[in-house]
């Protein structure tokens, strides 16, 4: 009997273009894998929708606040019907990055120590010798992050406009030099090690998400020793946070440090077309789109 799946997307987030993108790649695999599909352009009245839908299985492909925050993992546990990715304490957890780094850190995770400060405090002087980093403290996808290098005068205005609408609580934290690096994670296995390197100034929502504003070299030119340390972290955090499903989790390495690798911060939900960087590493891995989607649907449980 075929399966009907509810693949939720777009939303209410920053991030919704992106869930748009991701999401219709996901239900063209699904459909193309047999599945019954239906697709949800998730709203607040999202039980009525679920409801209306009456999916056997619902797939989350939404990015950022409300979809991945832990919100709407709690509508889908009250509506009781298996979904995808981590469940509500480690979604929770995992977008309040100064929270989920010091569950990291207390797991022997190397992490930038970092401090919660209030926007409009942020905006008008330096809450961290320079060079630091300033983003809001709960979103994804690079979305508000303003990288103040040494020398600078002041801090990004931007944090006190009144256009900004990510929140008042802005992460100030270490800058580390280095490399990007990321690893995703299916459930307990650590797939590969890919460096970003950006087209921009940093690893920003452009770089990510516009045509050629990044190059991904995959594996990545890292020793043997790095790529297995890249590999485990990644594992233990996922463990530790208590995710499910699908993560990627990003680095910067710095092989002159000691420790030489520094976790930034793990997504629960990452991107899902075909070019985003965790189904890459999968394909490396021998896993195609459809077969990632697939599993990923079939991997669904409540209580997560």
């Amino acid at each position: 009997m075929t399966k009907r799946v509810a693949v939720l997307l777009g939303g209410l987030s920053p991030e919704r273009d992106v869930s748009l993108v991701s999401g219709r790649a996901c239900a063209k695999a699904l459909r193309e894998k047999g599945y019954d599909v239906v697709e949800i352009d998730a709203s607040r009245d999202l039980a009525q929708q679920l409801k209306d839908a009456a999916p056997e299985i619902v797939f989350n492909a939404l990015h950022g606040e409300w979809g991945e925050d832990g919100m709407v993992q709690g509508v889908l546990e009250h509506f009781g019907k298996p979904y995808t990715h981590s469940g509500v304490l480690a979604s929770a957890l995992a977008m309040d990055k100064q929270k989920a780094k010091a569950v990291l850190r207390a797991s022997g995770i190397p992490c930038p120590e970092g401090l919660i400060v209030n926007r409009f405090e942020a905006a008008k002087a330096h809450a961290m010798k320079p060079p630091y980093v300033a983003k809001p403290n709960a979103q994804g996808s690079s979305v508000g992050v303003h990288i103040v290098l040494e020398g600078a005068n002041r801090p990004p205005a931007e944090l006190g406009s009144e256009a900004w609408a990510l929140g008042d609580e802005v992460l100030i934290e270490r800058y580390i030099p280095g490399r990007e690096l990321t690893v995703a994670v299916m459930e307990d296995r650590a797939l590969a090690v890919t460096e970003i390197i950006p087209n921009t100034t940093f690893y920003d929502y452009e770089a990510k998400y516009a045509a050629g504003g990044s190059k991904h070299i995959l594996p990545a030119d890292v020793t043997p020793a790095i790529a297995d340390q890249a590999r485990a972290l990644a594992l233990q955090a996922h463990a530790v946070l208590g995710c499910r499903g699908l993560t990627r989790t990003d680095f910067r390495y710095d092989e002159s440090a000691n420790p030489p690798l520094w976790l930034l911060e793990i997504n629960t939900q990452p991107g899902m077309t075909p070019t985003s960087l965790a189904p890459e590493q999968a394909l490396f891995c021998g896993i195609a789109f459809n077969d990632l989607v697939e599993w990923m649907a079939e991997n669904a449980s409540c209580r997560r």
